[in-house]
């Protein structure tokens, strides 16, 4: 096996991220969509580019990168026949019954809180915008991996959106919500 002594950079992970989900037909923009949807109903001063802004914070979470990595690879993997049986076919089919994707994606989801948990939930059943393309099986792109994480950064995006909202309510200053904010994305 082959031992690995060099430090990885956070943005050069951060970079992969960003760039994993472009390779995958997903836009910044079509994330920030489901959070706008999401979250308009609670704050009608919301616009689109804080939800751009959102969606970008929460990309900064390591703990988001790398299971996305993780997943989009398993994903391109049994695209290509990659993976051994019986995980192959689990995997290019997206199982109903195999569940990793999901709790993966649920893990990633449990840094921004019960909002997130429950906004998580909501979205891996009603698959709104982007994440219904994806979960579609159309094509010969695998995304068994990519909608459930996909659902996972839009709902810690819709959840920091919450968040903020309500430090802004309750008076905290701009410095104050910035720091919390940095708290969270690591």
């Amino acid at each position: 096996m082959t031992t690995y002594s060099n430090h990885i950079r956070s943005k050069e992970i951060e970079q992969a991220a960003l760039e994993c989900l472009e390779k995958r037909g997903v836009s910044i923009s079509s994330i920030a969509e489901i959070v706008f949807q999401m979250q308009k109903p609670y704050n009608e001063s919301l616009t689109f580019d804080y939800c751009v802004e959102s969606v970008y914070r929460v990309l900064e979470k390591r703990e988001i990168q790398h299971a996305l990595l993780v997943g989009v690879e398993l994903d391109m993997l049994a695209e290509k026949g990659q993976l051994s049986e019986p995980l192959q076919s689990l995997i290019a089919q997206d199982e109903g019954l195999f569940g990793v994707d999901e709790t993966i994606a649920f893990g990633a989801a449990l840094g921004y809180g019960s909002i997130s948990v429950t906004t998580f939930g909501y979205l891996d059943q009603e698959k709104k915008g982007i994440i219904e393309k994806l979960d579609s099986k159309e094509g010969e792109e695998c995304h068994t991996f990519l909608d459930d994480m996909v659902g996972s950064i839009a709902a810690n995006a819709s959840s920091r959106v919450a968040h903020r909202l309500r430090d802004i309510e309750d008076g905290l200053s701009e410095r104050e919500i910035e720091i919390r904010d940095q708290e969270d994305r690591y």
